[in-house]
């Protein structure tokens, strides 16, 4: 079993930044994708980003893409995701998501993921 924890969430002014981090314990594998999720007030879970245990291939949501960037760090067992030009429409919870790229089936950044995090609140300001 793998387990998540979050952290680094907080309010921040629209145009911030603020970069969260994800420990991940537990099994860990070479062929885990990490990634992020985001659920704001009222609407539905959506994709953020993902990035494979190579740390070189990496997907981004549009909402996202040239604001935000993930990364890893395999022998700490961390990932983390910094976000800059922070816009208000991004205040939501943040969840970190893990799944093994072997039993998953489609393009490798796409779900299910089979482990989730508990989340961490982003409250972006105007």
């Amino acid at each position: 079993q793998v387990q998540l924890v979050e952290s680094g969430g907080g309010l921040v002014q629209a145009g911030g930044s603020l970069r969260l981090s994800c420990a991940a314990s537990g099994r860990t594998f070479s062929t885990s994708v990490m990634g992020w999720f985001r659920q704001a007030p009222g609407k539905e879970r959506e994709f953020v980003a993902a990035i494979r245990w190579s740390g070189v291939s990496k997907f981004y949501s549009d909402t996202v893409k040239g604001r935000f960037t993930v990364s890893r760090d395999n022998a700490k067992n961390m990932a983390y995701l910094q976000m800059n030009s922070l816009k208000p429409e991004d205040t939501a919870v943040y969840y970190c998501v893990l799944k093994d790229e072997r039993y998953s089936s489609g393009l490798w950044y796409q779900g299910p993921y089979d482990y989730w995090g508990q989340g961490t609140q982003v409250t972006v300001s105007s």
